[in-house]
């Protein structure tokens, strides 16, 4: 039986998409070959890729904008570096909002190619707020945030206006909410929360932002060089990206981001009202800054720890424990989440309410 995963990623992908990109393990689109052993030279794997990066200037309203696509390996963490390595001057400044362990860990690598500035942090309330009152300096060379923070459950609602091209990691919810996405300069993401399997990195990039930086960029670092290659600077993770473009395909034909955009309000409203309601959990986020992808929250009564997690466990659900970092209980409902799973969690925390008053 298919299990409810909850799990934070790699995490659940449409049914209809496992099928599909299992199908194609063993012969895709009736080439008698297998997309993991398909040449990334091949017309059929060109045209993977070619609507792929399509799709995603479509899907985010990007298209005729001046934006780039590119699928690359390495994870967010590898932007981490890249980022600062493209568009940080040598003896320049980056500004960050500190958010999380994400945003931590990008600013932490940029202290290596310049001054870095903290703009804004939630930190000393464990980041289960985002701060919305800060300036960002007018010769930043770029400005970084991680619009959702899978580890606290918060997500940014509001972006800032300013100068400074906009960096944002959005691994953990791309395409899962309407938004103008033009005033993102750089948006990167690892695929396996929201998009595919683990593997590939997406990043969104225009191209007037590049090649104004005094340093020398490794080719392998270097966006110019593989927006020159169309994401074939080296061999590309053909599986990944494979999946990534059936996701987006399912996307597309659930209406785009404004019909999942529906969906996944409905899925966290649903849940959020459960532990508001229930006496027996507490939300960790700050109720203004909840996530719609990662839903956090802890019992009232940590003794009863033992009887909530066989509960669940007996329901079929799997991935619900919080980050190792913070503990509690951690839901993400990404895009691919069926309501159907989200009514199951919140019938067995009813079904906890009534055992622990009886």
């Amino acid at each position: 039986m298919k299990k409810h995963n909850f799990s934070a990623g790699p995490s659940i992908l449409p049914t209809e998409v496992f099928e599909k990109a299992a199908a194609a393990v063993l012969n895709l689109n009736n080439t008698g070959l297998s997309i993991l052993e398909i040449s990334h030279r091949s017309k059929e794997f060109v045209a993977i890729m070619e609507e792929a990066r399509a799709l995603v200037l479509e899907l985010l309203n990007l298209e005729n904008k001046g934006y780039q696509v590119l699928f690359l390996q390495g994870g967010a963490s590898l932007e981490f570096l890249r980022v600062p390595q493209n568009l940080m001057q040598v003896g320049g400044k980056a500004a960050f909002l500190d958010t999380g362990v994400w945003a931590n860990g990008a600013m932490k690598v940029a202290q290596d190619f310049g001054e870095t500035v903290i703009v804004a942090s939630s930190k000393p309330k464990n980041y289960n707020y985002i701060p919305t009152d800060y300036t960002i300096p007018t010769d930043a060379d770029y400005f970084h945030c991680t619009s959702n923070n899978t580890i606290y459950g918060t997500q940014m609602k509001t972006f800032p206006s300013t100068k400074a091209p906009v960096v944002c990691d959005m691994s953990s919810d791309i395409f899962s909410r309407s938004m103008d996405y033009s005033k993102f300069d750089l948006i990167y993401a690892g695929a396996q929360k929201n998009m595919g399997p683990a593997g590939t990195t997406l990043i969104i990039v225009k191209e007037a932002i590049l090649g104004k930086n005094n340093r020398t960029i490794p080719n392998i670092l270097n966006y110019q060089q593989h927006i020159a290659k169309e994401s074939m600077y080296n061999t590309p993770p053909v599986f990944a990206i494979y999946t990534s473009l059936l996701t987006l395909q399912w996307l597309k034909s659930k209406g785009g981001i404004a019909g999942i955009e529906k969906l996944n309000e409905t899925k966290a409203n649903l849940l959020y009202t459960e532990i508001d309601r229930n006496p027996y959990f507490e939300g960790v986020a700050n109720k203004a800054d909840r996530s719609l992808m990662n839903v956090t929250f802890t019992l009232a009564n940590p003794e009863h720890k033992e009887t909530f997690d066989q509960l669940w466990q007996s329901a079929n659900i799997s991935g619900l424990n919080g980050h190792r970092s913070v503990g509690g209980y951690r839901a993400s409902i990404y895009n691919a989440m069926p309501i159907e799973s989200v009514e199951v969690l919140v019938a067995t925390m009813q079904e906890f309410e009534k055992r622990i008053i009886n």
